[in-house]
């Protein structure tokens, strides 16, 4: 982990309270997913879990992680970079106000009035077009950029298309690189055993538990030091009961609930091809190696790019969540594909996930194919206990 990254996390991973932005309009609050897919659920908003919160209101708590991650993304800082220095080991001092709040809050109504002006109030103009991962905008020419070696961003979800790439035939080729669809068809299920090291463990690993099912349930339990951090998609819904989160019970929702379900289609990827009727492709580079790119979109935005290796093999998963100051990427790379036994079918045992506020990775160490997993495993799971109330 890079000293930037530990930086990002020390205020991220702990946020609680204060926010800057404004919506602008209903679209972001409905992007989001105010409502979750079970009948009668609600999901709370933001300013009612955070009873400080000035301006964001009218979004779920999961967007409004998002919303912090980009501002803590786009300055290159962690969060106590406007918030009190002392925020990090006090959640309750992300309440105190602070000079560069009400300057980050001057900066959100100028960035909105210029997408409203400009672009029908979408987040095209955001913190990071001026910040670019620095607290202070450079508004000066810059010789280093200009005439030095251009730097490509693999992640971008503007990329020059290839009408030559065949979405067809790309995942022809991946799902005859793990095994060949006959032999998917065959994995219905499977419970693995593993280490998870993240942000929340300060790096070092702890056991986790995985548990999937075809065609698109996964839970994932993470035995933290302080208590077991439980992840569950169901098949429609997604959540996170975990004593590190700021709410018992977390509900996923937009963005990130569909990254949940790609997630859990990924397990069982003949579906993938299937979870979006509109691709393009193109290529890039990854890691100093030319990859292969699809993009999806919905309702004209780009929100999902998978990427593929040079043996056909799914390598990168990038899920963006709209909110109201950006775009927001969740990234999945995949690797150590091995073959399950008896199947000659082939998983990643090593996933990592990097968000604006979190990275974490997992790496499988026993997988059991085709076992018999309790329903009771894909439930919404209890609201966990929280560490303040310990």
């Amino acid at each position: 982990m890079t000293v930037g990254a530990r930086r990002v996390w020390a205020g991220a991973a702990a946020i609680a309270v204060a926010c800057l932005v404004t919506v602008t309009g209903s679209r972001a609050a409905s992007a989001a997913g105010g409502q979750a897919q079970n009948a009668g659920e609600r999901v709370p908003m933001v300013e009612e879990v955070f009873k400080t919160v000035v301006l964001l209101r009218g979004i779920p708590v999961d967007t409004f992680f998002e919303v912090m991650g980009t501002f803590a993304s786009s300055m290159g800082n962690d969060c106590t970079f406007c918030h009190a220095s002392n925020a990090a080991l006090d959640k309750s001092a992300f309440a105190t106000p602070t000079p560069r709040l009400q300057r980050a809050r001057q900066m959100i109504v100028m960035m909105n009035a210029l997408n409203k002006q400009y672009f029908n109030g979408q987040p095209r103009v955001t913190c990071f077009t001026c910040h670019g991962g620095s607290e202070r905008p450079r508004a000066d020419p810059s010789f280093a950029v200009q005439y030095g070696e251009p730097t490509l961003d693999p992640d971008a979800r503007d990329f020059l298309t290839d009408p030559r790439v065949n979405a067809d035939q790309v995942f022809d080729r991946y799902l005859q690189a793990i095994g060949g669809a006959d032999r998917l068809a065959r994995l219905t299920s499977y419970a693995a055993k593993g280490t998870y090291s993240g942000f929340d463990t300060d790096r070092s690993t702890v056991p986790i538990e995985l548990y999937a099912q075809a065609p698109a349930r996964e839970t994932v339990v993470v035995h933290l030091t302080i208590g077991a951090s439980t992840r569950v998609f169901d098949g429609q819904n997604a959540w996170v009961a975990g004593p590190e989160q700021p709410l018992p019970l977390l509900t996923l929702t937009g963005g990130n609930l569909d990254r949940a379900r790609l997630e859990a289609v990924a397990n069982f990827p003949v579906g993938l091809r299937q979870a979006y009727t509109q691709w393009r492709g193109g290529h890039t580079v990854l890691d100093d190696k030319d990859v292969t790119v699809l993009q999806a979109t919905s309702n004209g935005d780009p929100v999902v790019q998978l990427y593929f290796d040079s043996n056909g093999l799914l390598v990168r998963l990038l899920r963006f969540t709209s909110t109201p100051v950006a775009f927001v990427p969740t990234r999945i790379d995949y690797a150590d594909y091995r073959e399950l036994p008896g199947l000659g079918v082939k998983v990643p045992f090593a996933r990592t996930l990097t968000q604006t506020y979190m990275q974490m990775t997992l790496q499988l160490t026993d997988v059991q194919p085709n076992v018999a997993i309790d329903a009771a495993r894909f439930a919404r799971p209890a609201p966990a206990k929280l560490q303040s109330e310990k």
